[in-house]
C-alpha cells in the first residue's frame, strides 16, 4: 500500500489544468473559475468625491479656530462644481465630484448656517471626508486574479470598474458509475442481500455543488460487459470519470480491470482507513478515480484525495487546509498500521472550551457519523489518542471551501 501523503502528491501529478475557455457575461459568470484575470481599465473612485452630506471649503486660513465662509453653489450627485475660491463653499452630497479648490468637506451636523454664509468651529484637516481618485482601485490594477471561483462580490467589482465580461474555464464534466448488483434506488423494495444506493445522492450533490456538470447513467451492474460498456460511454463525454465500488479484489470487481483494458491503472491501495481501494487512472481519454463501495470510505476519500485532484482539472489553486489542534473527548487506544481519519464533532464543555467528540461507530458503512460529523481526525500510522490529548482537526468545511 501506498504512504497516504505519497499517494496523494502522485495523484495530483496526473491533474492536468484545464485549457478550454468561455468569455461569459457577468450575469452568467457566477460560480465559474477565472482562466484571465480582470484589470481595471479606470479608477475607483473615477473623480475625488464627498464621503457624506456637507459643505466642500475652500478657507482664507484653515489654521484659523473659527471659519466664516460664503456658500457659492451646490453640488448634487452626478452634477460638477465650478472652482472654489479662497472665503468660498459649496453645499455637497455623498458622491459628488468635488470642485477645485477644496480643502476638505465638513459634515451639515457641525456647520452653523445663516443663509449663504456658514460657521464652522470645529477644527478641519486637509482632506477630511475626501475620497480621493482611485484610492479603492487604480487603473490597471488586477481586482480579481486567475483560479478565483467567481462569488457575488467578484462580480460585483468586476461591474463597478465597467467590465461586461470575464474569460472563464469550461466546467469540468464528470461522469458517475456506481456499481453492484446489490444497488437499489431509494422508493423501490430491497431484496435478499440489497442496500440502497445513498453514494449517488451525496456525490452527485457534491460535484454539482462545486460546480462540475455530472453525468449520471445509473447503476451499472456486475458484469465485465456492462462495466466496460459504461465506462466507454462515460469516457466519449466526460472529462473524469468516478465510480463508487468495483476497484477491489473480489471476483465482481470488473471496475479495475475494464479501466485497464482501455487505459492504465497509475495508482491503487492507499495506507489509509477508512479508504484504502482507491484506484487512479485513465479510461481513453478520461480521467478515472475509482472510489471504494462502502459509503464513508467513499465519502473520506472523495474530500481528501479527489476533490484536491478536481481543483487542479478546474483550474482553481490547490488549498490544503491546515489542520487545527482540538482537545479530544474521547479515548483511541488501539493504532492501526495505515492514517486514520476518524468522524468527530466539535462540542463546548462547561467551561467554554471546544472538544471533539467522536461517533462510537467508526464503521467504513456507517452513513450516519458522516451525516452527525463537522470534520475528521487525522491519526498518524500507530497512533493512540487518549482523552484531553491535542489532535489534529479538519473541518469539513475547510476542506470544501476553497473548491466552492
Amino acid at each position: 500500500m501506498l504512504d497516504f501523503d505519497a499517494a496523494k502528491e502522485q495523484l495530483l501529478s496526473f491533474a492536468a489544468p484545464p485549457v478550454i475557455t468561455e468569455d461569459l457575461p457577468l450575469l452568467k459568470a457566477h460560480g465559474r473559475v477565472l482562466a484571465k484575470g480582470v484589470t481595471s481599465p479606470m479608477d475607483v473612485p473615477a473623480f475625488a468625491n464627498s464621503s457624506m452630506d456637507g459643505y466642500a471649503i475652500c478657507p482664507v486660513d484653515h489654521t484659523a479656530s473659527s471659519l466664516n465662509l460664503t456658500v457659492t453653489q451646490r453640488i448634487a450627485a452626478g452634477s460638477q462644481g465650478t472652482q472654489l475660491l479662497p472665503g468660498q463653499a459649496a453645499r455637497i452630497f455623498t458622491g459628488a465630484p468635488v470642485p477645485p479648490g477644496t480643502y476638505a468637506v465638513v459634515p451639515q451636523e457641525v456647520v452653523e448656517v445663516n443663509g449663504d454664509q456658514i460657521t464652522i468651529v470645529q477644527a478641519v484637516k486637509a482632506g477630511d471626508h475626501v475620497r480621493a481618485q482611485g484610492e479603492d482601485i487604480c487603473v490597471g490594477t488586477e481586482i480579481i486574479a486567475p483560479g478565483k471561483k467567481l462569488k457575488p462580490a467578484d462580480l460585483a467589482l468586476a461591474a463597478s470598474v465597467g467590465v461586461t465580461h470575464v474569460t472563464t474555464y469550461k466546467p469540468l464534466t464528470v461522469a458517475i458509475l456506481l456499481t453492484g448488483d446489490e444497488l437499489v434506488e431509494p422508493g423501490n423494495p430491497l431484496g435478499p442481500g440489497q442496500i440502497y444506493n445513498s453514494n449517488r445522492y451525496w456525490l452527485q450533490s457534491l460535484l454539482t455543488e462545486i460546480g462540475c456538470n455530472v453525468l449520471d447513467p445509473g447503476i451499472v451492474r456486475d458484469t465485465p460487459e456492462d462495466t466496460r460498456a459504461a465506462l466507454h460511454d462515460a469516457s466519449q463525454q466526460a472529462d473524469v470519470i468516478i465510480t463508487c465500488g468495483g476497484v477491489s479484489v473480489g471476483e465482481e470487481d470488473h471496475v479495475r480491470a475494464a479501466v485497464a483494458s482501455m487505459g492504465r491503472i497509475d495508482l491503487w491501495q492507499i495506507a489509509m482507513k477508512p479508504g484504502k481501494p482507491l484506484a487512479y487512472g485513465k479510461a481513453n481519454h478520461a480521467d478515472f478515480i475509482g472510489l471504494p463501495g462502502n459509503p464513508v470510505s467513499a465519502f473520506v476519500t472523495f474530500v481528501l484525495m479527489g476533490l484536491p485532484f478536481l481543483q487542479v482539472r478546474m483550474g482553481l489553486p490547490i488549498a490544503t487546509p491546515i489542520p487545527r489542534m482540538l482537545t479530544a473527548d474521547f479515548d483511541w487506544p488501539k493504532a492501526d498500521r495505515r492514517r486514520e481519519f476518524i468522524r468527530v464533532k466539535q462540542k463546548t464543555d462547561g467551561q467554554g472550551s471546544v472538544r471533539l467528540e467522536r461517533w462510537p461507530n467508526q464503521g467504513s458503512g456507517v452513513m450516519s457519523s458522516v451525516a452527525w460529523a463537522d470534520g475528521l481526525v487525522d491519526i498518524a500510522a500507530g497512533q493512540t489518542i487518549a482523552r484531553g490529548d491535542a489532535v489534529p482537526y479538519l473541518s469539513f468545511r475547510d476542506i470544501l471551501d476553497p473548491v466552492k
